[in-house]
């Protein structure tokens, strides 16, 4: 193994969705194997490391510029570190990051794996090739993995990269490419190797996770494989799925594994015919609501959290009052709401009926109102139960110090630590599971 990275210290600032966390949590891996000096982040981003990667975010024109600006302040405060910008602002904005001086290397989607041998060409001096792809002609699966995530307790598996929906509003699919699936064989593996190294849940993600296909083997055969799964791994939990993918197969699986927490979040976007036909989703809210209907037959009070775009090109009054009608009816856990950021280079960003922002603010005010209701709501019907809580770590409120934690529908909840510690340390309670009245 080379020595040119031995000892140099290296910053990694993720902008963005948990796919970039997991990505950043490999490369980092990768660096350490090399060499590197790993610096945890502490407000001054690169301020005194010998590399700085930063891995950027696309997702709206905000993070695009967000991305930007965070490469320029690295480089602003530490002028000697060789900056990288690695993902998605990457491959959306080449020609202006080559171009760039607060920019020493550009890497894009699919070449993560490279971070070593390309970061090490830099340093002897040799001329740095292009280190981007074409990703909408690659079906090459990055194999990135890790054993031991940046967080203590909780690691995210990605299994799967790249989209084929092509929704009006989402600039994904051209800086992620097509879809690719991680192998099954690859994806039990690396579950394992977390499990061996002391995590008690993971975190299945990607970027379209509800169309993972190893070869025809697809997302309910994957599930299924889990029986293989180390039994150290106390919690599976999924990311964002398609509501398509909440079929009584599906349920049944989940079902018969109680390692699976009745927490599943929707890529719902909408709750409104009209706008998810503009949206160009493939399904109706009958679709929706017969499918969350199936989870709540199945589960005793699972945790349903989705997405919502507040304010989309298009959406009449009507449209509006017809979405918060529905999620006044399906009563959600959590909703997670975005106003629309129209983004270049996506069919919505040229629909007609686009919104003021004053619109998308005072819709989005309003169904963030619905989902703090449906919440208390949820939470309370838990008051004086016996919860599990997976402990992540100690905080202190009022001199009163506390363990922090989630529950398997990912209530977030603070017990005293008095309240669990008598004799014990009570540092030796994060990563464990514990019992506790609500």
């Amino acid at each position: 193994m080379s020595d040119i990275l031995k000892n140099k210290t290296v910053y990694i600032l993720t902008l963005g969705c948990k796919v970039n966390k997991y990505e950043s949590d490999a490369m980092l891996e990768e660096l350490k194997a090399a060499g590197c000096i790993a610096l945890n982040g502490t407000g001054n981003e690169g301020q005194t490391a010998d590399i700085s990667i930063v891995n950027t975010c696309s997702v709206t024109n905000i993070a695009d510029r967000k991305s930007r600006q965070m490469l320029h302040k690295v480089k602003k405060m530490n002028p000697g570190t060789v900056v990288v910008a690695v993902g998605c602002y990457v491959q959306a904005a080449a020609d202006t990051l080559q171009n760039d001086e607060s920019v020493d290397i550009v890497v894009g989607n699919n070449r993560k794996k490279d971070i070593v041998r390309i970061i090490e060409e830099f340093f002897e001096g040799k001329e740095v090739e292009d280190n981007l792809i074409d990703i909408n002609h690659d079906n090459t699966y990055e194999n990135l993995s890790i054993t031991k995530p940046s967080e203590k307790t909780r690691a995210y598996i990605k299994i799967q990269d790249g989209c084929n929906l092509f929704c009006t509003y989402c600039i994904i699919p051209y800086v992620r490419g097509r879809i690719r699936s991680k192998s099954v064989e690859d994806v039990i593996n690396e579950m394992n190797s977390l499990a061996d190294n002391g995590i008690k849940e993971i975190v299945l993600t990607g970027i379209n996770l509800s169309s993972y296909d190893d070869n025809g083997r697809d997302f309910n055969y994957l599930l299924k494989e889990f029986k293989r799964v180390s039994d150290k791994i106390k919690r599976i939990r999924l990311g964002s799925l398609e509501p398509r993918m909440i079929t009584e197969e599906f349920v049944e699986i989940i079902k018969n594994d109680e390692r699976f927490c009745p927490h599943f979040h929707l890529s719902l976007q909408s709750v409104c015919d009209n706008t998810l036909k503009r949206m160009n989703r493939h399904y109706t809210v009958d679709d929706v609501k017969a499918e969350i209907a199936l989870l709540r037959q199945n589960f005793d009070r699972p945790a349903i959290t989705a997405d919502i775009i507040a304010g989309f090109a298009g959406e009449t009054e009507e449209d509006f009052n017809t979405t918060l009608d529905n999620l006044t009816e399906l009563k959600l856990y959590e909703t997670h709401v975005f106003k629309f950021s129209r983004r270049k280079g996506t069919v919505a960003d040229k629909l007609p009926g686009q919104l003021t922002e004053k619109v998308k603010a005072d819709r989005s005010d309003k169904l963030i109102r619905i989902s703090s209701v449906n919440q208390a709501a949820f939470e309370r019907s838990f008051k004086g139960e016996t919860i599990n809580v997976l402990v992540e770590e100690i905080i202190e409120k009022e001199g009163t110090a506390y363990f922090r934690g989630h529950t398997e529908r990912y209530m977030l909840v603070d017990v005293k630590c008095s309240d669990v510690v008598k004799d014990e340390n009570a540092a030796d309670f994060i990563n464990q599971i514990i019992s506790v009245v609500y």
